[in-house]
């Protein structure tokens, strides 16, 4: 069995964010999101990947994972030139799965129970197609099945009126029928080649498809909502740990944080869970529950809480705590001390600034 990861969609929601960085690369408690697909299908024992991914994102995931060996797996980057939806993705990938199963994984879910017994049932039953499903609260928002029992009779994408609440996480299993499928669908009124419509058709066909329902955490970290509670999630569950760090000027650890080589903590409070990654500087500051400090980030004079701070960012002299937000590469946030006192912004296209 194969597996294929799909990468190549532009991330709008998360701009300004994705204008310099795939989504699926946005550090979750420090460690980019697509690691953690890459553990999960790992867990089932499938270890060579096929990234599906477009020509301007393609080296950015080169430079992140390589050929993945690092991970234990192997990876090869399939470019989908002009992404018109999942099927599509799954065509371009027909010569890397040559006729083997495979595990199909959108790059931006998390998903916290392992997916070993989803794919022992899908082979064991010697099924046509498998899909991971988990009921919601707002099943508009997905694709959405209806079953009986674990047969699944109906598939829709993204229905105002939703049949079931059982939402398609973005986890499948497909023999190779799912191509005659997509050979057998058009383009929906968004304009892509719907999955959903490729696993009707083979409903409707008679072929096997099943449903597979998960009750755990599930999150498609679209969002920067998303992104935020992935973050908490994850967090909760890391132990206190510190790799030569230092730790002075009368500064307090509280609970959990996870503190990387080269860290300094100077006068300060961290209250965990938190993260606080390479080479980054803490001073005179308060880093409350749930925040996640990337490489290289200096922080003074500030409090934050239930954030996320990527690489390189700085944070200095603020007055008012910052709180459930996303500080991207390299940006700085700082106070004007001058006369007037007043709100200086350089703010990039798509970007959300909330002022206290």
């Amino acid at each position: 069995m194969k597996a294929i990861i799909l990468c190549a969609g532009k991330g709008t929601r998360l701009r300004p964010l994705t204008f310099t960085s795939a989504k699926q690369l946005i550090p979750v408690a420090n460690k980019p999101v697509i690691l953690y697909s890459i553990e999960k299908i790992k867990e089932i024992g499938i270890s060579d990947i096929g990234m599906i991914v477009n020509t301007e994102n393609v080296s950015a995931f080169q430079d992140a994972l390589g050929d993945g060996s690092q991970f234990g797996v192997k990876l090869s980057y399939i470019i989908q030139t002009n992404p018109k939806g999942l099927a599509d993705a799954v065509s371009v990938a027909k010569d890397f799965l040559d006729g083997e199963t495979f595990l199909m994984y959108l790059g931006d879910n998390l998903i916290q129970e392992d997916l070993v017994d989803f794919a022992r049932d899908f082979e064991q039953k010697k099924l046509n197609a498998s899909i991971l499903l988990t009921p919601v609260d707002d099943p508009s928002r997905f694709g959405v099945a209806v079953v009986n029992g674990d047969a699944v009779l109906k598939v829709v994408e993204k229905p105002q009126n939703p049949p079931s609440n059982l939402a398609i996480t973005g986890v499948y299993l497909f023999d190779s029928s799912i191509f005659e499928g997509i050979a057998n669908i058009k383009p929906s009124w968004r304009g892509e080649l719907e999955i959903t419509d490729a696993i009707q058709y083979l409903i409707e066909k008679s072929y096997k498809v099943r449903g597979h329902v998960i009750y755990g955490w599930w999150k498609d970290t679209g969002r920067p909502e998303d992104l935020l509670e992935a973050n908490r999630r994850i967090l909760e569950n890391v132990r206190h740990s510190r790799k030569n760090g230092s730790i002075n000027g009368g500064s307090k650890i509280e609970g959990h944080v996870i503190i990387e080589e080269g860290v300094e903590i100077i006068n300060s409070i961290v209250r965990g869970p938190a993260s606080i990654d390479k080479n980054s500087t803490v001073m005179n500051s308060y880093i409350g529950p749930y925040t996640s400090i990337g490489q290289n980030v200096t922080i003074e004079n500030a409090e934050i809480e239930n954030s996320i701070l990527l690489e390189n960012s700085v944070v200095r002299d603020v007055d008012v705590r910052i709180d459930s937000s996303i500080i991207g590469k390299s940006a700085t946030v700082s106070s004007i001390e001058k006369k007037p006192k007043v709100h200086n912004l350089v703010i990039g296209d798509y970007s959300s600034i909330k002022l206290g």
